[in-house]
């Protein structure tokens, strides 16, 4: 009998498992799966260079506080169980079914890197971006499209009501100057140096006590150096239905008390403004070939008439949407791949051995640490199965000499603490943060030839 529990403990403890994605849903996986001690490897495939998902390429640069979080994400790589696989891409390098065939266990938490659309005339000209490209390119991540400012840039239109309208808007109003000891990348500070940018506006098609923006996050728009903001005092008319938010959401006192204040500052002759339009929403983007400007309506009676507002940039933030992920099932309506409590789900039931975390299973709800009681269920679901699945035809080890053979140029955790280094090299140089490098081939030629 004691040999029997022996050799069923040895089995358990010889399972494996792949976590697809490095931001702080996988990573907090990450921690919970080994906190059980059940896997004798996990492996986390990353198609960035770099670790951390949004904590790095989501995070404003002026948040350094906020990215600092990476610190304790970077805790389960200390283990021996644990292998990063950085500049990885499934679907590429190594497909999902290869994985399958080689852990027990799948885990995905890639994420959502696309944005909603508005569905609205104009949507597609030049000048018209979705959140995610503008943050991706300003944090620096390696695979966004290189933006540049619209010549002669002179407005800028924030279509959202959250945190990342608030992140954006901040960014594009401030001392550009100011940024330069933050870890935004070298190219991207100096575009915002040479903007002519002068006025930014927020849309949001609610009120102020409907908004989802959180009170540090608003309250810094107010403390922006030679920034006015500018309220018009009619918007912020309550109704019954603002005082009912007021009543039941402390945040949404604020926000309403906050942005009063700011209704009533005079205005100075500060180089650059951010205007709040509550109640209104875009019905057309304006120009023939590029933005031009946005028209809004009203979307509350009583509302002053329909607004045309000259611009040369227009950004949607109403919130990022996944994608289809090959050999997943993927809901269209909420950007999600099926799931019950974590298990992935098709048309027949879950589908054995693969599981799905983070804001591809619940959608792009909750701040940061919302993904660890998310990853706390999912391991849950993941340990429950393992007495029961089979063992894999293939193993890790198999993956490991599968990328080799295809050339991928796979980066270790070591890998990533000399581009670590390297990037607090560079900022040191500056008296700042860290600078993201945001391009691979620099990352790989750092790492090749120990630069520093």
């Amino acid at each position: 009998m004691d040999i029997w529990l022996d050799e069923e403990m040895e089995h358990a403890k010889a399972r494996t498992a792949a976590i697809i994605g490095a931001g702080p849903a996988g990573l907090y996986l990450l921690a919970e799966l080994l906190e059980a001690g059940t896997f004798r490897r996990i492996d986390v495939f990353e198609a960035a260079p770099a670790p951390f998902g949004l904590v790095r390429y989501g995070v404003a640069p002026d948040h350094p506080k906020t990215r600092g979080i990476s610190r304790v994400l970077a805790q389960g790589f200390e283990t021996t169980e644990a292998r990063y696989f950085g500049n990885v891409t499934v679907g590429k390098d190594v497909t999902l079914e290869e994985l399958r065939r080689s852990y027990d266990a799948v885990a995905v938490s890639t994420g959502m890197r696309g944005d909603r659309r508005l569905n609205i005339a104009g949507e597609d000209l030049p000048g018209s971006i979705g959140a995610s490209e503008l943050v991706a390119w300003y944090t620096g991540h390696p695979a966004a499209p290189k933006i540049s400012l619209p010549e002669h840039l002179r407005t800028a239109v924030v279509i959202g009501a959250g945190n990342v309208a608030l992140d954006i808007a901040r960014i594009l109003a401030r001392d550009a100057e100011s940024l330069v000891p933050t870890s935004m990348p070298r190219a991207v500070v100096d575009a915002l140096k040479a903007s002519t940018l002068r006025d930014v506006h927020v849309v949001a098609r609610r009120g102020p006590a409907q908004a989802k923006f959180t009170s540090p996050e608003l309250r810094e728009i107010g403390k922006l150096d030679d920034v006015d903001v500018v309220i018009d005092p009619a918007c912020l008319k309550l109704e019954a239905e603002d005082q009912a938010e007021i009543d039941t959401r402390r945040q949404a006192k604020t926000i309403v008390k906050v942005t009063t204040e700011w209704a009533q500052r005079p205005a100075t002759d500060a180089a650059r403004r951010i205007h709040f339009h509550f109640w209104r929403r875009p019905v057309r983007i304006l120009g023939d070939t590029a933005v031009a400007g946005v028209e809004l309506e009203p979307t509350r009676p009583g509302t002053a008439g329909p607004l045309h507002l000259t611009a040369e940039l227009l950004i949607r933030a109403i919130g990022y949407r996944g994608s289809p992920i090959p050999g997943l099932p993927f809901d269209e309506a909420t950007g999600t791949v099926p799931s019950d409590d974590g298990r992935v789900v098709d048309h027949s039931g879950p589908v054995a051995g693969i599981y799905v975390t983070g804001w591809l299973r619940r959608g792009p709800t909750g701040v940061i640490g919302t993904n660890r009681p998310d990853a706390a269920e999912v391991a849950e679901s993941i340990l429950a199965d393992m007495p029961d699945r089979n063992a894999p035809g293939g193993s890790p080890e198999d993956v490991e000499l599968l990328l080799a053979s295809r050339g991928a140029d796979r980066l270790t955790w070591d890998d990533w603490r000399r581009l670590e280094t390297y990037e607090t090299e560079l900022g040191q140089a500056q008296g700042g943060d860290p600078i993201v490098v945001d391009d691979v081939e620099t990352v790989l030629r750092v790492i090749a030839h120990g630069e520093s």
